[in-house]
């Protein structure tokens, strides 16, 4: 059923019944395609008010744009992404071609409905030269799509390419630090600090933020930014970002903001200087890694020949010029004047030793150049009259004599020895031979040349001006071709990006945080059965604009749901608000479907990078901190173990593990958020807490994007099944992973036969939940004597084993819950799942602590120890030295039964 408003605007455009029945049908479809990165893209996920879902993006600079313009324009009533593909028919080269398309965006607008694509400009330039078939560019600038647009023409509706160059990156990153407050409910400020703003700005028309911010006197930040928003003043959020507090400027109302940059003069003349290539018929330039001649240069087009397929190109002005100024077309830099720019050349290229002599041949000649003579210097008449001949040329030639004075070229005869034959044929044997997976010795690649060239006649290269000339090569390409892309991971150029189209680290706290795993360096110990449980696995939050760790979670188990749910608790219920985006790699717990509903609900975006360590470098190395700086202190930790085949039992810290989880727990948090909280970081010039809180005053509490640790919350971090339902039986209660559960409030007959949202306890399979009438239902399993305490990661591992034995004996593989019981009961499958059952154990003593609880004779770990700096790391350390060697004596004097005890889940 369509809403009525647009109804009335199908109505208004005189969209037929066909046309209708196509919207309606592009409304109700899912995305056609998950999408996916490649080619440097980070996509991702928006959590869309508008809409109600979440709304996928491919990169995160477009797409992601594209998104927040559609999210904040009243304009726009509803947008889909990757709607339903279509077919597209074209000619290339004479010939008919077709294929199916799947545009980024099906939009309806009050004046436009229809499909649209969102590229770079630089990729749409690239492409109408590539495939001019299918992108065409206007003479006012506008990009096309022809079979698209066919094909949207046959419905009555409308097809648009939108490039990056229409977007406005200002507005964008004001627009994303303002979402916050845009998408709050309400305004409420207190008239007090409303009155002190207004009076403030009235009587300082264009005021910095800076200023009110570092005043601050009777109202908040917050204050500041839900005034711009409700437009009680004006701040150009076209021209200045408002993260740039000491540039973004605050008026009364826009006239007067109108008025005074008539008078600001300074910002009037500060144009911006593009670079722009020297265009004259003849010249080359480099596009893309390519030589391109330039053959014409007319009033509206510019002419170019690819000089490696002679494939004669045509480009607009216009977008010449765009990609000259992204740096994309490089040439002649700055200059009206090749002469010029020689001089510049030269001067750049001069090594300092050549600029010292000729800062001395200019302060031997200067006494002629000012018509005296030159007395006293010891220089030959004809040396001076030569300097003044090159100074005085230099000056006709570039406008600068004192180019003249530097010595052109480094002395030494730089004439290729080899002909141009040799060289192609060792740059041949260099890629076919050398540069493949077979791992050639360079030496042997070198004798199979020599006798190449010996039998054609050329001049034959010694080993050393072979080696030479491999070093001349990209060390990356060459180790990739050769040892692959991990080996070759090392030498990577490294990933940068410093345009206001992703500020990479984000604007302010909890705007960007990273999510991510890595298992410690060090081997924990039962504290029941002494028995070695393994290397435990971490699970970090980190805010990347301050490098402040919101939340940490530790377990024995792999990388899954368990802990990515875990640390969200753990975020909110430290701070009571969870990051605006979150950053994640392509792990399968990053994509489960009650990820991403948590992330939904509470209205957080996902961005998934790269799966390399350098595109999360501010939590992997985070990693490398927590283990060199804390893990490899402790005893147990596993450094020994690189280089196993030296370990003797005397040292291997699997035999002289001593920590138990819960005491690695507890110091583990001191570690995380009192020691490492307060060291100064060098990024930052101070620590993440100093520069955490600074941040939040800057930007704001933000207080509506504040989460209650309530039920509602703890339910939405526990998993569900794949659809997210389970089918009611009115007989035998809800089927969940195979166990039934059962309650008495299931006897409703309304839900019968029905599918209801279902939760369950990961670490408690006896019990789970049902939504039914608007009320999370608390059910028992039918064997709850036998699952309750049981954790899901120890019932999976027990029906695998079921399956397993049941296909040897040759019995029917199908595990039902009462095999699955009586397996768990039986002493044999105790034994298998001792070890499951001793990590988990361990884990659960220490979820009293997390929720806020206090261990009998320790303090609670929410309790905060003020860490002033990194001298305070020393003192930790020798307190950790002072308890290893109370445990070694514990250890040799004391029984396991004179070990202390604590209340309810054993010892922390």
């Amino acid at each position: 059923m369509l809403p009525a408003n647009l109804v009335n605007l199908f109505v208004r455009k005189g969209l037929d019944t066909r046309t209708r029945q196509l919207i309606d049908r592009i409304r109700s479809s899912e995305p056609s395609r998950r999408v996916g990165s490649g080619r440097g893209n980070t996509p991702g996920i928006y959590p869309s008010k508008k809409m109600g879902v979440t709304i996928q993006f491919e990169s995160h600079t477009v797409e992601l744009a594209a998104i927040y313009e559609k999210e904040h324009d009243e304009s726009v009533y509803e947008y889909y992404d990757q709607p339903p593909a279509f077919s597209i028919r074209y000619q290339d080269q004479g010939k008919n071609h077709g294929r199916t398309y799947t545009p980024d965006f099906f939009v309806i607008s009050e004046d436009f409905i229809g499909w649209e694509e969102w590229k770079k400009e630089e990729d749409l330039i690239k492409l109408s030269v590539e495939k001019p078939y299918l992108y065409r560019r206007s003479e006012d600038g506008t990009w096309y799509m022809p079979p698209a647009e066919a094909y949207a023409e046959q419905y009555g509706l409308s097809f648009r390419v939108r490039s990056s160059k229409d977007i406005n990156w200002v507005y964008l990153s004001n627009i994303r630090f303002l979402e916050d407050y845009l998408l709050s409910d309400s305004f409420d400020i207190e008239e007090s600090a409303k009155q002190i703003l207004l009076r403030t700005v009235m009587e300082q028309p264009g005021i910095c933020i800076k200023d009110l911010l570092d005043d601050q006197d009777g109202y908040s930040s917050d204050d500041i930014y839900k005034m711009i928003v409700s437009n009680a003043f004006y701040v150009d959020l076209y021209k200045n970002r408002i993260t740039h507090t000491d540039r973004a400027k605050i008026f009364p109302n826009k006239e007067m903001a109108l008025a005074y940059s008539y008078l600001d003069v300074d910002s009037a003349n500060q144009s911006i200087q593009v670079r722009n290539v020297e265009l004259y018929p003849g010249n080359t330039i480099q596009w893309d890694g390519r030589a391109f001649l330039i053959l014409n240069n007319g009033e509206s087009n510019i002419s170019l020949l690819s000089q490696d397929n002679q494939r004669e190109v045509e480009l607009p002005y216009d977008s010449f010029h765009y990609l000259v100024q992204k740096g994309k077309i490089t040439g002649l830099t700055i200059s009206h004047s090749r002469n010029k720019q020689e001089a510049i050349s030269i001067l750049r290229t001069a090594s300092e030793n050549d600029l010292a002599k000729a800062n001395e041949r200019y302060h031997k000649i200067k006494p002629i150049l000012d018509g005296y003579s030159a007395a006293n210097i010891n220089i030959p008449d004809r040396t001076l009259r030569d300097w003044v001949k090159k100074y005085k040329n230099a000056e006709l030639q570039y406008g600068y004599g004192y180019i003249g004075l530097i010595r052109k070229g480094i002395p030494g005869n730089y004439k290729r020895r080899f002909t141009k034959e040799v060289i192609d044929l060792m740059e041949w044997y260099i890629t076919e031979y050398l540069e493949t997976s077979v791992n050639r010795k360079a030496y042997t690649v070198w004798k199979i040349l020599i006798a190449d060239c010996t039998e054609k006649g050329y001049e034959t290269p010694s080993f050393q001006s072979f080696l030479n000339y491999i070093k001349k090569r990209s060390d990356y390409q060459h180790t990739l071709k050769r040892e692959g892309k991990k080996a070759a991971y090392q030498k990577e150029p490294r990933y940068l990006e410093l345009h206001l189209t992703t500020p990479r680290h984000g604007d302010y706290p909890f705007e960007i945080c990273h999510l991510d795993h890595t298992q410690l360096d060090i081997e924990l110990i039962c504290s029941k059965t002494r028995k070695n449980l393994g290397r435990p696995w971490v699970t970090f939050l980190v805010d990347a604009f301050t490098r402040r760790i919101l939340a940490a979670y530790l377990s024995f188990d792999e990388p899954g749901y368990r802990s990515v749910m875990m640390v969200l608790r753990e975020c909110v219920r430290r701070h009571s608000r969870l990051p605006k985006n979150i950053v994640v790699d392509g792990g399968k717990e990053f994509g489960s479907t009650y990820f991403e509903t948590l992330l939904a609900f509470y209205k957080v975006g996902k961005l998934l990078r790269e799966g390399k360590p350098k595109h999360g470098a501010v939590v992997e190395r985070l990693f490398g901190t927590t283990n060199t700086m804390f893990v490899d202190n402790l005893i147990g930790n596993t450094q020994l173990m690189k280089n196993v085949r030296q370990v003797t039992a005397a040292v291997n810290p699997k035999k002289n593990a001593v920590w138990t989880f819960g005491k690695f727990l507890e110091k583990l948090k001191e570690w995380v958020y009192d020691v490492y909280d307060n060291i100064e970081h060098p990024v930052l010039g101070r620590s993440p807490k100093e520069e955490f809180l600074i941040g939040i005053a800057n930007s704001g509490k933000r207080e509506s994007t504040y989460i209650t640790y309530d039920e509602t919350f703890t339910m939405l971090t526990l998993p569900t099944t794949k659809k997210g339902t389970a089918k009611l039986d009115p007989g035998r209660g809800v089927k969940i992973n195979h166990i039934y559960y059962w309650s008495e409030s299931l006897l409703d007959p309304e839900f019968e036969g029905k599918q209801v949202p279902v939760r369950y306890d990961p670490f408690n399979m006896g019990v789970a939940y049902a939504y039914i009438r608007n009320t999370w239902v608390y059910m028992n399993s039918e064997h709850y004597s036998v699952l309750v305490d049981r954790t899901e990661r120890e019932i999976q591992q027990a029906m695998e084993e079921l399956r397993r034995r049941m296909r040897l004996r040759g019995q029917e593989v199908k595990v039902t819950a009462a095999k699955l019981a009586n397996f768990l009961k039986s002493a044999e499958a105790e034994e298998i799942l001792l070890i499951q059952r001793l990590r988990d154990s361990e884990i659960k003593a220490t979820f009293t602590v997390l929720d806020g609880g206090k261990a009998d004779g320790h303090n609670s770990l929410n309790e905060k120890k003020e860490v002033s700096n990194s001298s305070t790391f020393a003192v930790y350390l020798n307190e950790d030295v002072k308890f290893r060697r109370n445990k070694m004596d514990q250890k040799s004097n004391v029984s396991q039964k004179q070990e202390p005890k604590y209340k309810n889940f054993g010892e922390f």
